[in-house]
C-alpha cells in the first residue's frame, strides 16, 4: 500500500489533506514539521499549508528525500523560496473561489484537470517567478503561478487547496498524486 505523509506546517486544513488521502486508500499519517528528515519513511509527502514561513520547521530538509512532494499553498511557496524561486505579497489576499487555467494538459499532478477548474485559494502571499526546473502549469486571473511542476525531481506544487469542498475537482489532484508516489 502506498504511503504518504502529510508535513504539518499548521495550516487550518490540514487534517483534511489527511482525510482526503486516507478515504482513497493511502496509507497516511499526520508528521510534525519538526521530524528530522532521516526519521521519514514514505512513498511521497504533502508539505501542508500553514500560516507563516517563520513555522515550516525542517520542510525545506524534506524537498530532498528523494520522493515525490506535493506543496499546497505555503508548501508550494516553501518549494519555491528554497529552490531560487520567487515568493511576495498577492494583491487579493484572502480565500476566494478562483477559476484557474491549466497550461499543460500533460502535467502529471493536474493536466487532467483542463482546461479550467474552480478552486478555493488563498493569495496572501504566492509564487511569483518558479525556482529553476520549475514549469508554471496553471494561472488565474488573480495569480501568475497558480501551480508548477519539476517533473524530473518529482516536485509539485498548488496555491490552491485541493482538500477543501470548494475545491471542484480536489480528489482528482490527491489521485494523480498517489499515481505519481506508487
Amino acid at each position: 500500500m502506498t504511503r504518504i505523509d502529510v508535513i504539518d506546517n499548521h495550516g487550518q486544513f490540514t487534517h483534511l489533506e489527511q482525510r482526503a488521502l486516507r478515504d482513497l486508500g493511502v496509507d497516511v499519517s499526520l508528521v510534525d514539521n519538526t521530524t528530522p528528515p532521516g526519521d521519514i519513511d514514505a512513498d511521497g509527502l504533502v508539505l501542508s499549508g500553514g500560516p507563516s514561513m517563520d513555522r515550516i520547521g525542517n520542510s525545506p530538509a524534506y524537498l530532498d528525500l528523494d520522493v515525490p512532494v506535493l506543496g499546497i499553498c505555503l508548501g508550494m511557496q516553501i518549494m519555491a523560496a528554497e529552490l531560487d524561486g520567487v515568493v511576495g505579497e498577492g494583491d487579493y489576499g484572502g480565500y476566494a473561489d478562483v477559476t484557474v487555467e491549466i497550461l499543460d494538459e500533460a502535467d502529471p499532478l493536474i493536466g487532467s484537470l483542463a482546461p479550467e477548474t474552480r478552486v478555493w485559494a488563498s493569495h496572501a502571499d504566492e509564487v511569483t517567478q518558479v525556482p529553476t526546473g520549475f514549469e508554471r502549469t496553471a494561472t488565474s486571473d488573480v495569480c501568475g503561478v497558480e501551480a508548477m511542476s519539476d517533473t524530473d525531481r518529482d516536485l509539485y506544487g498548488v496555491q490552491w487547496h485541493p482538500e477543501v469542498a470548494h475545491t471542484e475537482e480536489g480528489e482528482a489532484v490527491f489521485e494523480n498524486f498517489r499515481a505519481l508516489c506508487e
